[in-house]
Order: C-alpha cells, then structure tokens, then sequence
C-alpha cells in the first residue's frame, strides 16, 4: 500500500495542478441529478421566452417556402450576374457551423481529450440542426421543388437518373451522408444516458419512450464493450466527413472558372472556416446554457477557456488563407485575379470585405488574453462576431465575385430582397426550436462520460487514493 508521503511525491506542485473538469468535487449522483434535473424539473421561464419566438420564426419559414413554390425564385434578390445569392450564403454557413460538433466529438475523442465531455453533446446537437437548416436552400433553390427527388439514385420507369457531374449532386452525397453519421454518433452516444433517464422516469410513458431508445441497456461489461467499440468506429467516419464534406461543398465554387473561386486553397480554406464558425456556435450556445441552467460546476471556465483557444488556432488559419489568396493573386500575375481581390476590398462591396476581416482575423486575436478567455461576457459577445464575420465571408465570396464579370455592360449590384431575409431568420426559428427541444427532453449534457472524467472513476487518481487511505485511517 503507497503510503501518504509517497503519494504526496506523485503530485503536482500546486502552480502546475490542472484545473479539474468538474468543479467543487462533485460526485457522480450530484452529476446524475443535476443534468437529469433539465428534462425532469418544470419547465423555466426563459425557456419559454426562447421557445415561443423561434417557434413562430419557424413557421414563418415554411410559410416563405410554400410562397416560394407558388411564386418562383423571381422574388429572391439574385440577378444578372449575380445569379447566386442568399441561398447559397447561407447554404455554406450553415453546413460550415454543423463541423465544430464533429469536431469536439469525434477528433477530440480520437485524441484523447477529456475536456471535450462536458460540451460534445450540445455540439452535436448543433450539427444535426444546423445541417437541417442547410439542408433546405439547395432544395429550395432548384426552383421545381417538386422535382428534387431527382437528385437521388431512384430507378425509376423513365429511366432519368442523376447528373454525377454536377456538383449540386455532390453536395446531395455530402450532406446525406454527413447527417446520417451524425445523427448516428450523436444517438449511440446518448444511450447510457437515455437508459439512466428510464431509471429515473416516474410517469409510464416516459419511461416506455426512454427504455426504447434505450435499447435494453443495462451498463453490464459486454454493453460497454459494444458501445465503445461502435462509438469508435463512428467517430473514425466522422472524422473523415468532417475534412471530406466541406472540401466538397468548396469545389462547387473551386470547379468553375471564375477569378476568386477558381483556385486549389478553397477545400483547406472552407475546412479551416467551416470549423472557426463551429466553434463559435458553440460558445454562443454553451455560454448561455451555462448560466441559465447552472452548470457552473460541469460546464467550467476551463472548458470555455479552451474552446477559446481552438477558435483561436482556426480563426488565424482563416486570416492566414486569406493572406495567401493576395499572395497567390499578386505571384501568378493573373489580371483577373488581381482584379478581383481590389475590387472586394476597395469594390462597391468594401464595406462587407472589412467587416469579414475585422470579425475574422482581428476579433479572434483577443482570445490570446486570459482575462478575456475567462470573461463570460465578453466570450459570447465574440463569439456572435465570429458568426457574423463568418457569415460576411461567404456573402464576400459569392457575390464579389459574381457581382463584376468580365465584360463591364454585365456588371450589376445585388440586394437582398425581403423574402431572402425573412427565409434566412426562419432557418435561426428552426434551429432553435429543434435545439430548445432537445434541452427539454434529452440529457443535454453526456452523464456518463462526465462522471468518466471525476476523480471517483479512477481509483489510481491520488485525489481518490488520499480520501480513500484518509478513510481507511
């Protein structure tokens, strides 16, 4: 038996201690009970202030969309030549905000990062929304909207069957099979704790609905087994979705010759983006969630503090990617190219190019201080600058390029009608009335894997072993 003095040896000198994952040595029942207190407890007043607009803001989409069916596309804003506009915008915002849940989920667990326990399941959930929200403007934007089963390999007695070549097919293959894995990795992880919530169930058919998407779960070692062994293999394909999916959603503009698209840096550089905007989302999300539900002690200032860190490292990789696009324009020598660079940033469109370069590249660059990483405030108020600035980026991208062509007589400006903006804040109703639904009836917050991550999981931890040996005393 290690004696108290050995294990004194073991430890770390107090300044090199790590801040622990879960506050205030909360134990596993106080984890079970506090998490599981969001689904069962009454409903909260800012719930229902939250719910109650993005409820209505939802149904204000599906409205703009059956208008749109009845009506066409004319009463977008797109033009002649700018034929692309907020659709395709918010298209690649959306999907770009779905990576940062694959992310903390999959490669953090891949490397072992413990932190990611308290936050990979709201970040999922986030994906799954978010990639929802997406996933309506290419539908939408065909035009016969009626028609888009076609898009899918259906054999059918005409015999028409999909154009591969066409890129609006690929982001079809993308976004299909990035939701399923991700609809996949967010349910097999959630079911430890959707059987610890049919244990907890008190009325029959919560604990009927629970126990079936449960899946008989009775946490015995060969569960386990299975469970970790899957939840691997997902995160593998994960993984890969997370650098395939957006790589493809870039080539849609990469593949056409156009000056400011056409160019090899656009999958690296959407990858790099698609994760910035990510992990914004998320602390724009976990910030408040924090606060109003009072998981100060699960959801800690070291986790913020180290989603600040990773926004960070992609913010600079973002402003670094931009660079580059000066530096390749200027070293190729192209007229067009060079052209086009001037024209987004002292264009007619200057004003949208140095909001995206303000809220990218310099706004990021304050996570290099503590006292901001660690002020709540100040964090989600970033954090909403980083979305817009993620979002001027892809408005930057489609219509400064679009909005000059080759022959000066084609040259026009676009304006965003009414109907491009209405569509666009119901996309935010649907994401948070799925969202604010999910906090409601599904644990929120991975039980199993943060009771993972306590002293009292690990009985070789010297935390446990000197309240244990104080015990035995």
């Amino acid at each position: 038996m290690i004696g108290a003095a050995t294990r004194r040896r073991f430890l770390p000198p107090p300044e090199l201690a790590r801040v622990p994952l879960v506050a205030n040595q909360r134990t596993p029942g106080w984890i079970s009970d506090k998490i599981a207190s969001l689904v069962e407890g009454k409903t909260p007043a800012w719930w229902w202030a939250a719910f109650i607009p993005s409820f209505v803001a939802t149904l204000m989409l599906f409205a703009l969309i059956a208008y749109l069916i009845s009506a066409g596309v004319g009463i977008w804003g797109p033009n002649h030549p700018v034929m692309w506009g907020y659709a395709i915008i918010n298209f690649v915002w959306w999907i770009g905000i779905g990576h940062a849940g694959t992310l903390i989920s999959a490669i953090l667990f891949l490397l072992r990062q413990r932190w990611r326990t308290s936050i990979n399941r709201t970040a999922e959930a986030m994906t799954i929304f978010a990639v929802m929200c997406a996933a309506i403007y290419p539908v939408i934007h065909l035009g016969r909207v009626w028609l888009a089963w076609w898009l899918f390999p259906v054999p059918n007695a005409n015999s028409v069957w999909p154009q591969f070549h066409s890129p609006l097919m690929w982001d079809v293959f993308a976004i299909g099979t990035y939701f399923t894995v991700s609809v996949l990795f967010w349910y097999v992880g959630m079911i430890p704790d959707l059987a610890t919530m049919r244990d907890r169930a008190r009325s029959k058919l919560r604990q009927f609905l629970y126990g079936l998407f449960a899946l008989g779960w009775t946490g015995s070692n060969r569960h386990w087994s299975n469970y970790q062994k899957a939840y691997l293999i997902l995160a593998g394909l994960a993984t890969a979705l997370v650098l395939s999916v957006h790589s493809i959603v870039s080539l849609d503009f990469a593949v056409a010759q156009l000056p400011g698209w056409h160019t090899t840096i656009f999958p690296p550089y959407f990858v790099a983006g698609a994760i910035f905007s990510g992990c914004g989302m998320v602390l724009t999300l976990v910030v408040p969630l924090r606060k109003w539900c009072r998981l100060e002690d699960i959801i800690t200032v070291r986790h913020i503090e180290l989603m600040c860190k990773v926004t960070l490292a992609t913010g600079s990789m973002v402003g670094y990617a931009y660079v580059t696009e000066f530096f390749i324009a200027w070293y190729g020598g192209n007229a067009n190219e060079q052209f086009m660079l001037s024209n987004r940033a002292f264009g007619p469109y200057w004003w949208a190019y140095w909001i995206t370069i303000a809220c990218n590249v310099a706004a990021p660059q304050l996570f290099w201080f503590k006292k901001v990483r660690t002020n709540m405030a100040v964090v989600f108020i970033l954090s909403i600058v980083v979305n817009v600035g993620m979002w001027f980026e892809r408005f930057v991208i489609v219509v400064t390029s679009l909005h000059r062509d080759f022959i000066p007589a084609n040259w026009g400006y676009f304006k965003p009608t009414w109907v491009d903006v209405m569509t666009y804040i119901g996309t935010f109703g649907l994401f948070l009335t799925c969202f604010l639904l999910a906090i409601r009836f599904l644990p929120m917050i991975a039980i199993a894997e943060v009771k993972g991550v306590t002293p009292h999981a690990d009985p070789r931890h010297p935390a446990r072993g000197a309240k244990a040996g104080s015990e035995l005393k």
